[in-house]
């Protein structure tokens, strides 16, 4: 693409807690609590760790906001363990950094209990035009839109400071992907809109773009091979720059802005293989971006996330049992 390397991974920056039940409890019953974990989560902590861990030797530039607190000096030293820079992670004084009790029933799915903390506080200042200027990264990666309070809050001209962030990074020469968040948020799609003009690769699961889109279907339909290509062509048309990627259990469907589709079948893995589905999503992105930013036909950049979301699977933390060997044979 360019002579640029790297990639920035802003957003969402998050200590998860972890802990692993035996079955969900019913309304007002206990249960027990058996292993916990703590882990960094969030879409640019996973992504970063993930593409850290496959040892793809791009430069890796973490962004964000944490507070002065435990839980932002974990990060801190969770980004150094890994030899990553924390210049980018600005220190919000008067607020928590953002956690996530995560409570996960092996071989199913997972539920969080979320405080925005400095997550809710970054904002526009926070991306300064001259850090896109001075970066020799080709990628900037955010994650999660719709889960960033201040960015994501509508402005006068029905765009968000968000979109006004994402709109920098491309100005200044970086290729830009941003991933969404199941989340309920009464702007959902008017958020996704402001942004998509200066989204060259948007990333979502099948609900996210279900609300992105207004697509009303039942849940057997949500995540057919037709259905997901017309949701994709659906966010294309929202003025994504070159591709929109959707991915779900089964498969993985991109659309790119000349109308050709391309659609991955998906082999699942054995429930008693999965110790946790926290963070799949997350590491599908991380290897989806390294075949971008290599420059890999669809299929392979494709092929490269969902290995790495097969290795995420294996492990109780959203990276624990991620590393290398799970996309050797694909590089």
């Amino acid at each position: 693409m360019t002579d640029r390397s790297g990639i920035i991974c802003a957003g969402n920056w998050i200590v998860d807690l972890i802990h692993e039940l035996d079955r969900w409890p019913n309304e007002s019953e206990l249960v027990r609590i058996g292993t916990q974990a703590r882990g960094v989560g969030g879409g640019p902590a996973n992504v970063i760790t993930t593409l850290a861990k496959l040892e793809t030797g791009l430069p890796l530039y973490p962004m964000g906001a944490i507070g002065e607190d435990e839980y932002g000096a974990f990060i801190r030293k969770e980004c150094r363990r890994l030899g990553l820079p924390t210049s980018g992670l600005i220190s919000k004084t008067d607020v928590a950094t953002a956690h996530t009790h995560v409570m996960s029933v092996a071989g199913q799915s997972r539920t969080f209990f979320y405080q925005g903390g400095a997550n809710d506080r970054l904002n526009i200042a926070d991306f300064p035009e001259g850090t896109f200027k001075d970066t020799s990264a080709l990628i900037f990666y955010l994650g999660y839109l719709t889960l960033l309070r201040d960015l994501d809050q509508i402005l006068d001209d029905n765009s968000t400071n968000a979109a006004g962030g994402i709109r920098r990074a491309q100005n200044a020469g970086l290729v830009t992907c941003v991933d969404l968040v199941s989340i309920h948020h009464p702007d959902f799609s008017r958020i996704v809109s402001s942004a998509a003009p200066f989204v060259d690769f948007l990333i979502s699961n099948e609900i996210e773009a279900a609300q992105a889109t207004g697509t009303k279907v039942n849940a057997e339909t949500l995540t057919n091979a037709q259905t997901l290509t017309q949701m994709a062509q659906g966010m294309v048309d929202l003025g994504v720059r070159k591709a929109v990627i959707i991915h779900c259990v089964d498969r993985v469907v991109w659309v790119d802005t000349n109308g050709e589709a391309f659609v991955v079948e998906i082999e699942p893995l054995r429930p008693e293989e999965i110790a946790s589905n926290l963070g799949a999503g997350d590491a599908f992105c991380a290897g989806l971006l390294y075949g971008i930013h290599e420059n890999r036909s669809p299929e392979r950049a494709i092929q490269l996330g969902n290995a790495a979301a097969q290795a995420s699977l294996k492990g109780l933390t959203a990276t624990s049992a991620i590393s290398a060997a799970a996309i050797e044979s694909l590089r």
